[in-house]
């Protein structure tokens, strides 16, 4: 038997470049699931997608995924991608062990955690502040940077991480300091700024909403005193403050302090982000 891709939409384009598409997963012309495919808007129309590749439970273990995945990275070739990206949910270890095979890398996950009714009480002696505006011009620079290093150095072309790192911050901080419903911290360490929070929201699914943390970190200097688990329970409190009932965030792969620190304090899992090369 035969599994192909057949078109059920017509072609998205935007003006950018981007384009979208839904196809069935058909066997021998018979439908049996469906697949959705993109260019990615943060990295760009070189970088494509594979979203919500489903096949239906009749069809299920008879390898039909695989290679509508195969036939997937085939249609991203002729829209021009080098490269492909996958999320996949952390609990569909079926779909894990497909992508292993298939030659998909880990480079980030996304980690959620329920808020608990009252927010964590801050370690006696943590000093917390608002970042002002002098400190944010600084800080941007730097974040930008610091982001699109985090991407080449799990290999992806320079210019695709600049531009992930430029439509990230025009995306969740086009008025800088004063966006809305975004915040962000200094944590204080004899009276110098010893780190940074930068908090706000994100639609994690289609339609659930939740907290959010883009960015953490504690200077070098700083590192190994309790600075990032109090900015992490600082996360909570602004959260909760805001009615929230959930907090999210994206870790990359290999930062494992990071992923033991947020393990620690109840986050899990949610999907695991990976990419391959198209040869």
């Amino acid at each position: 038997m035969t599994t192909t891709l057949r078109p059920s939409e017509p072609l998205q384009q935007s003006a950018d470049g981007g384009r979208s598409r839904t196809y069935d997963i058909c066997v021998n012309s018979r439908r049996v699931g469906s697949v959705h495919l993109s260019t990615d808007p943060g990295f760009g129309a070189a970088s494509g997608v594979i979203d919500r590749l489903g096949v239906d439970e009749p069809d299920r273990r008879r390898g039909r995924g695989t290679v509508a995945a195969l036939a997937a990275e085939e249609v991203l070739r002729s829209w021009g991608c080098v490269e492909v990206q996958i999320s996949v949910p952390a609990q569909a270890a079926a779909a894990l062990r497909m992508a292993g095979s298939l030659g998909y890398t880990e480079r980030s996950r996304n980690m959620v955690k329920a808020l608990p009714a009252e927010p964590p009480v801050l370690p006696e002696g943590v000093e917390v502040r608002p970042m002002t505006e002098a400190e944010f011009a600084v800080w941007e620079a730097r974040a930008k940077e610091a982001f699109a290093r985090s991407w080449t150095d799990r290999g992806v072309p320079e210019d695709q991480a600049r531009a992930k790192a430029e439509d990230s911050h025009r995306r969740y901080l086009p008025q800088g300091l004063a966006s809305p419903g975004v915040a962000l911290h200094v944590v204080v360490a004899d009276g110098r700024p010893a780190g940074h929070l930068w908090t706000g929201r994100i639609e994690l699914e289609p339609g659930r909403w939740a907290a959010f943390v883009y960015d953490i970190e504690v200077d070098e200097a700083q590192r190994g005193r309790g600075y990032g688990r109090a900015l992490m329970q600082l996360a909570e409190r602004v959260a909760r403050e805001a009615g929230e009932t959930r907090i999210g965030l994206h870790v990359f792969a290999g930062n494992t302090p990071a992923i033991r620190l947020y393990e620690s304090l109840g986050y899990r899992t949610t999907f695991v982000n990976s990419a391959k090369e198209l040869r």
